[in-house]
C-alpha cells in the first residue's frame, strides 16, 4: 500500500543524502543533517510564506541549553524574527516537541492542540477516555483530543539505524499537517503541500494500535475461558 505520497514519499526516498542546504525554514538542525530533508522544508516554507506571508520553521535540536526550558528557547528565538512566524520545535535528547508564535492571532489558522495531540484517531482517543478518564470533563478532553500527526509517529519503535528517520518524518509530518492548515484558512492551494498524504502516513499507527487493542480483547477472553475451564475440571475431580 502506497501509504506515503508525494512530498512524504519523495522525503524518505532521498533521507539518506547527506549534506547541508543554506536554510531559512529549517532554522536549525542538529539533528537530521540530510540535504533532501532540508530541501522539503525549504520548498514547502518558502510556498507558505510567499502566499500567505507567514513564516513556518522548524528546529531541530539535539538538546535544550542547559537550564533553559523549551517555552523560554522559543520565546526568545521568536525575537528575532519580524514577520509573523510559527515555529515547531523539537529537542531530541529532552524528548519534547512544542510549537509556538510571536503573534497569539497566528493560532487562528491552525489547531495546535490537535497537531501536538499524542492520540492519532478518535476510536483510539475514545478508548483512551474510557480508560483514563476520571470524572466526565477529564473524559470529554481525552475523547475529542486526537488527530496527532507528530507524537504517534515519533512515539513509534525504530531500530538504531533508523531513528534519525523516524525523527525526519515525524516533524515533516506535522509540519506539512501546519502548513496544510494555514493554506486552507487564508484560501490558498499549495503546490508542494502533499495534500493528506500525512494523514495517510499514521494509517499504520492506527493500523498497529487497533491490532493491538484486538489482540488484548482475545487474549483476554482466552485466559477468562481457560480460567473458567480449568475451575471446572477442578470441581469435577
Amino acid at each position: 500500500m502506497k501509504f506515503l505520497t508525494r512530498g512524504l514519499y519523495a522525503l524518505i526516498l532521498t533521507l539518506f543524502t547527506q549534506s547541508q542546504l543554506n536554510a531559512e525554514y529549517l532554522y536549525k538542525d542538529e539533528v537530521v543533517h540530510r540535504a533532501a530533508f532540508t530541501e522539503q522544508v525549504e520548498k514547502l516554507g518558502a510556498e507558505l510564506y510567499e502566499k500567505t506571508g507567514i513564516a513556518l520553521r522548524l528546529i531541530m535540536l539535539k538538546k535544550l541549553p542547559e537550564g533553559v526550558d523549551m517555552a523560554a528557547y522559543e520565546k526568545e528565538l521568536l525575537q528575532k524574527f519580524t514577520e509573523p512566524t510559527v515555529l515547531l520545535s523539537f529537542s531530541e535528547l529532552d524528548s519534547q516537541v512544542d510549537i509556538q508564535v510571536n503573534d497569539p492571532s497566528l493560532y487562528k489558522y491552525f489547531n495546535r492542540k490537535q497537531v501536538l495531540s499524542p492520540v492519532a484517531s478518535a476510536v483510539q482517543a475514545f478508548i483512551m477516555a474510557i480508560a483514563y478518564g476520571d470524572s466526565w470533563e477529564h473524559f470529554n478532553e481525552l475523547r475529542t483530543n486526537y488527530g496527532g500527526t507528530i507524537l504517534p509517529l515519533l512515539a513509534g519503535k525504530a531500530k538504531k539505524e533508523q531513528v534519525i528517520g523516524k525523527y525526519a518524518g515525524s516533524m515533516f509530518n506535522g509540519y506539512i499537517d501546519i502548513a496544510h492548515q494555514i493554506s486552507t484558512a487564508k484560501g490558498v492551494v499549495l503546490e508542494n503541500d502533499p495534500g493528506d498524504a500525512n494523514q495517510e502516513a499514521i494509517f499504520f499507527v492506527k493500523l498497529f494500535f487497533y491490532g493491538f487493542v484486538l489482540y488484548g480483547i482475545v487474549m483476554y477472553i482466552r485466559r477468562v475461558i481457560y480460567r473458567r475451564r480449568h475451575k471446572n475440571e477442578q470441581k469435577a475431580e
